[in-house]
């Protein structure tokens, strides 16, 4: 129980006030501050879903799908993708899972002809 919490009444149950990282709009002001930043390195938003976001340059794609605060990463510029990933780590300190296997409810599975989506 909380310091300073006191009941009476045998089994209660506290109610949290507070949401996701202590902050009831944190996921909001996360995701805002994660658009900013991509923003100011070239990134753009997809016209038909909000939560992906794009490079293409002359040569490369790289794509990146963002869900609550999982981060799914993938493209043609190896090159792109590591400073990338090291740009974020030193914005947001953010930890390298590896390779994707499962991402909202999508199974990846690595083949050496590429990746099969189940």
């Amino acid at each position: 129980m909380p310091e300073g919490f006191c009941t009476h009444v045998p089994r209660a149950v506290c109610r949290l006030k507070k949401y996701f990282y202590g902050l009831k709009q944190a996921s909001r002001q996360w995701y805002a501050k994660l658009t900013e930043v991509l923003y100011n390195i070239s990134y753009q938003h997809s016209s038909n879903d909000y939560s992906l976001f794009y490079k293409k340059t002359v040569g490369s794609n790289t794509f990146l799908g963002v869900y609550v605060d999982d981060i799914l990463l993938t493209g043609d510029d190896e090159d792109e993708i590591t400073s990338l990933k090291a740009f974020l780590d030193a914005t947001f300190k953010i930890k390298d899972l590896g390779e994707a296997h499962y991402f909202l409810g999508m199974e990846i599975l690595h083949t050496k002809e590429g990746l099969i989506l189940s």
